[in-house]
């Protein structure tokens, strides 16, 4: 008999039952490093410990064409978008650079590319570069670049970082409520590799109602989404016309303040 599609409620189980042994794996390197190198070592690489401990989980199972943890749990098996093939090792080594590496260098990056742009001296960027954020080349490469830009353009940046970081969030959950409505593709790396999972024709799948409690589950998310770029927009919209008031009112007071000033001196000369 044919495999079938896997249903969100197995995806779901499979994602939950795979961050569990993630955490547990990160947990477990984590007080290892904290145990060897201390606490200051530990908050400085708790990051890449991470990291390293999804690499490592990935690539034990995933890369090494085997089931996950989550995936052996709810007995699913990844497919390419043929729906017919394992996924081969390039792709599948493409989805766990999307699923882990990607989101950490983008977190890595904006978070040091704002600091770089927040510096307003150079005495305080020297003293900065010296500990922690001096430890790569990416970051000194970071520092360079910054530094040669002119201060309208370190605006225009930082308010395009700062859009990035509200972005990113917006587009997980929509994605997450995408999910829910069609019950494709559970992780956005799955989405863009093209693969999704397929399960044993033997197992009890999702019946409609549960598909159906999904979609509306989704329809809401949606909706919830709305409402939460409406009111981020109307705030900073909000924000611009009073920063804008707050440059208008400071120009209009600062030449009567002048006026002032003259008219008492005069006064005071004669």
């Amino acid at each position: 008999m044919p495999l079938a599609p896997a249903g969100p409620a197995h995806l779901v189980r499979c994602g939950q039952k795979d961050e569990l042994y993630r955490s547990g794996l990160r947990s477990g390197a984590g007080a290892a490093l904290h145990g060897l190198a201390g606490t200051k070592k530990w908050l400085e690489w708790r990051k890449e410990i991470e990291l390293l401990s999804d690499v490592a989980y990935f690539s034990l199972t995933t890369l090494s064409g085997y089931q996950t943890l989550g995936e052996e749990y709810v007995n699913i098996v990844q497919v390419d978008s043929s729906k017919k093939r394992i996924p081969s090792l390039l792709r599948r080594a493409i989805l766990i650079s999307l699923h882990t590496v990607l989101p950490y260098l983008l977190d890595k990056g904006l978070i040091h590319l704002e600091h770089e742009l927040q510096t307003e001296t150079s005495g305080f960027r020297t003293l900065q570069s010296n500990g922690l954020c001096g430890r790569t080349l990416v970051r000194s490469w970071v520092q360079k670049q910054v530094g040669r830009l002119t201060q309208q353009q370190k605006k225009t940046f930082l308010q395009t970082v700062y859009v990035l970081k509200q972005c990113i969030p917006l587009l997980r959950r929509l994605h997450l409520a995408v999910f829910y409505i069609n019950g494709l593709f559970y992780h956005i790396s799955k989405r863009i590799t093209g693969i999704s999972y397929l399960r044993s024709p033997g197992l009890p799948g999702d019946d409609q109602s549960i598909r159906s409690s999904y979609k509306l589950l989704g329809i809401v998310s949606l909706l919830h989404l709305v409402l939460t770029v409406s009111v981020q927009i109307y705030s900073f919209q909000q924000r611009q016309r009073a920063r804008q008031e707050w440059k208008l009112h400071r120009n209009l007071s600062y030449p009567k303040r002048s006026v002032h000033y003259a008219e008492r001196n005069f006064i005071l000369r004669n």
